[in-house]
């Protein structure tokens, strides 16, 4: 019986992109079958027999990793480094010699992010870049598809190690308080920091009423 597969256990098989994979299906050049649901299943001998070297750009043998925790506090207690870590376990498992590493210790709704400006200006300079992360949201927690398309246009990707992301309920809370913050002052102007403070609260004693009852 064949066995299906989804596209992200595709694209780790293949060591390309989604986005790739996607492009490919556009093309007619590998097509998965829809689900009812709509989701694409490939079958695993189409894509073990796939010939990969026929369409790919030149495999990059240089890998770059971003990895990124919210706090300070999560980065002494070891989190940034066990990330890392299982990152470059990942690249040397599969092949790639790590070029370098970025990180970063900040939100992922940072736009400014040292480590990341670093990564896309290498994205920039090299024509072959292959970005390496744990979770989409390690690069930013919302409009990963532009990232993503930005990479692909100066002819790298991105390979995102894990699927399902983690819900850390914590970097959520950190994240939404620093969107009601940010709300706050633009809404209420000199009056927004006391608002978001009152706001901010109000999240944190939900949260914590929803930890205590669970």
């Amino acid at each position: 019986m064949e066995k299906w597969i989804s596209i992200g256990k595709a694209s780790k098989i293949l060591g390309v992109s989604i986005s790739a994979l996607r492009m490919w299906e556009k093309r007619g050049i590998l097509v998965p079958k829809r689900t009812p649901t709509g989701h694409r299943r490939y079958e695993l001998s189409q894509i073990e027999s796939f010939e990969l070297k026929k369409y790919q750009r030149t495999t990059p043998k240089s890998a770059y990793i971003y990895a990124r925790v919210s706090t300070q506090k999560q980065a002494d207690a070891g989190n940034l480094d066990r990330q890392i870590g299982r990152l470059t376990e990942y690249a040397i498992k599969n092949g790639y010699t790590i070029h370098k590493v970025f990180k970063d210790i900040a939100s992922g709704l940072n736009e400014n992010r040292k480590g990341l400006q670093k990564l896309l200006q290498t994205v920039r300079e090299s024509n072959n870049a292959l970005v390496i992360v744990e979770y989409k949201d390690r690069l930013t927690r919302f409009g990963y598809i532009y990232l993503e398309r930005y990479v692909s246009d100066f002819g790298g990707q991105i390979l995102v190690v894990e699927e399902k992301e983690v819900n850390d309920q914590q970097e959520l809370v950190e994240d939404l308080i620093t969107i009601t913050t940010s709300f706050s002052a633009r809404i209420y102007g000199k009056r927004g920091g006391r608002v978001a403070k009152k706001l901010s609260n109000i999240i944190e004693q939900e949260v914590s009423t929803d930890e205590n009852n669970s």
